[in-house]
């Protein structure tokens, strides 16, 4: 597992739970964590530049890993890569979330995440590759089995530059979108994970992450788990 990073991760996804980065920052003070991954998915301009101010003000070193928002601009990006050394970064697919601004100069560290739709490979060419959430993967095998073997099929001609992972429940529910799903970013046990022993080792990149509302605690168990899962995987 050592060229495999596992981290917990600075989420912002539901409206909801919004507010709730603001303690994970401080729960990262408290654990002295110099390493996370950071998920400002949701968050406004104004939002991010608080966020932006309280990163600085943190532990934290090093932010190997972020998730954009389609309406982040060249100079946020190049913030991450400066000063925290981040390695890669995923965004949605076009016609889900286009980005507003050009930011083709890291387009070779830019991952495109799989979410609802089939990937397109014309945007697959023209970024880095794959982010890969195991978890939606595993949803549409359940719910949407010819976006799941479209995908399938998609992975094995891209590289796989990073992951999300989250929970998968037993039963359906909706999510934020009132989108009929079985993955969920929240996680009660860690038997919610186990899912993941259904995919090959080779799906899994050096940079896995913990794409859970659960506090920061939570979520180093959580990695723990991960690394002894994953490290089994063939």
């Amino acid at each position: 597992m050592d060229k495999i990073k596992i981290l917990p991760t600075i989420t912002t996804i539901t409206a909801t739970a919004g507010a709730d980065w603001r303690a994970k920052i401080e729960e990262v003070n408290e654990l002295g964590l110099k390493e996370i991954f950071v998920f400002p998915t949701s968050l406004n301009k104004k939002d991010r530049i608080e966020l932006y101010h309280m990163l600085d003000h943190s532990k934290v070193e090093s932010i190997p890993f972020v998730h954009l928002k389609n309406d982040m601009e060249l100079e946020e990006v190049e913030y991450f890569v400066k000063k925290y050394s981040t390695k890669v970064f995923n965004i949605h697919m076009q016609i889900e979330n286009p980005l507003e601004h050009d930011l083709s100069k890291y387009k070779n560290i830019i991952y495109i995440e799989n979410v609802y739709h089939i990937l397109d490979e014309e945007e697959l060419k023209n970024f880095a590759g794959i982010c890969l959430d195991v978890s939606h993967l595993e949803n549409d095998r359940l719910l949407n089995p010819e976006i799941y073997q479209r995908n399938v099929e998609i992975i094995k001609k891209y590289p796989i530059g990073c992951n999300h992972i989250s929970a998968l429940k037993k039963d359906i529910h909706n999510d934020e979108k009132e989108i009929v799903r079985y993955d969920s970013h929240y996680l009660q046990d860690l038997s919610e994970l186990d899912y993941l022993k259904r995919y090959p080792r080779h799906y899994f990149s050096s940079f896995i992450a913990i794409e859970l509302e659960n506090s920061i605690k939570e979520q180093l168990k959580i990695k723990t788990y991960l690394e002894k899962l994953i490290s089994n995987l063939v």
